[in-house]
C-alpha cells in the first residue's frame, strides 16, 4: 500500500525525497476538514530593535514553493519590527489534530501585484478598515475609529476602494520547517527539516520530544 507522506516522514527510513512543503500541505488539507475555526491561524514570531520577542495571531493567505505569506500594515508593530529585522518564526498549531508545524527564516516583501491581488478578493468593509486602521496605535475610543470608517466609506461612494501604501504582505521563507505530532505518554514525533539558505537542499532530523 503507498504510503502517505505523514506515514514517511515519522517511519524512520530515508526522507532524503521529502519536501516538507509537500507535507505541510497533506497536513493543512485534513486541517481545512477538522479545525472548525481558521484553520489557516498562525502565531507570528518578530523581535524589536533591543531583542525582545513579539508574537500574535495572522493568517497565512498563500503559500507556494518560496514560502508563506501573511499581510499587513507595514507601519503597526509588526510591520515596522520586520522593516528592521526582516526574520521570523511561526507556528501553526491544530488542536482537533493534535499536530502544529513551526518555521523559521529570512522574510521578504511580496510584490506589488501579489498584493493587489489578495487585497482585491477581501471583502469591502475589510478594505475600508484596512486603509483607516492605525494599526498598533494608541486610540482614544472605539466611535473615533466607527468615525473614521464611515468617513472613509461615504467619500468612496460606490467607487472602488483601492490597496493604500501602507498596507501590504510578507513572505517568510523558511529556513527550518519542524513537524510535531502527539505522541502518548508524551512521547511525540518530531522531525526538523533544515537547509542554509532558501533555495538549498533540505536534511532532515529526528528530535526527542
Amino acid at each position: 500500500m503507498l504510503q502517505t507522506l505523514t506515514e514517511r516522514l515519522f517511519d524512520d527510513t530515508d526522507r532524503t525525497d521529502l519536501d516538507p512543503f509537500a507535507i505541510f500541505e497533506e497536513w493543512f488539507a485534513m486541517a481545512q476538514d477538522s479545525e472548525p475555526n481558521d484553520p489557516h491561524a498562525m502565531a507570528l514570531a518578530t523581535a524589536d530593535t533591543s531583542g525582545l520577542p513579539d508574537v500574535r495571531m495572522v493568517l497565512l493567505n498563500r503559500r507556494d514553493a518560496r514560502g508563506f505569506c501573511f499581510f499587513t500594515n507595514f507601519e503597526s508593530a509588526k510591520g515596522n519590527q520586520l522593516q528592521a529585522n526582516p526574520q521570523a518564526a511561526m507556528v501553526m498549531h491544530w488542536k482537533s489534530l493534535r499536530r502544529q508545524v513551526r518555521m523559521r527564516g529570512p522574510v521578504e516583501q511580496v510584490t506589488e501585484t501579489e498584493a493587489d491581488e489578495y487585497f482585491a478578493t477581501r471583502s469591502r468593509g475589510s478594505r475600508i478598515a484596512s486603509a483607516t486602521s492605525k494599526q498598533s496605535r494608541p486610540l482614544a475610543n472605539r466611535q473615533q475609529m466607527m468615525d473614521e470608517v464611515a468617513a472613509l466609506t461615504a467619500m468612496i461612494g460606490d467607487g472602488e476602494m483601492n490597496r493604500p501604501p501602507h498596507w501590504s504582505g510578507y513572505r517568510l521563507i523558511p529556513t527550518a520547517i519542524e513537524f510535531w505530532k502527539d505522541g502518548e505518554y508524551r512521547l511525540h514525533d518530531r522531525v526538523r527539516f533544515a537547509r542554509d539558505l532558501p533555495g538549498a537542499a533540505w536534511t532532515s532530523t529526528r528530535l526527542y520530544p
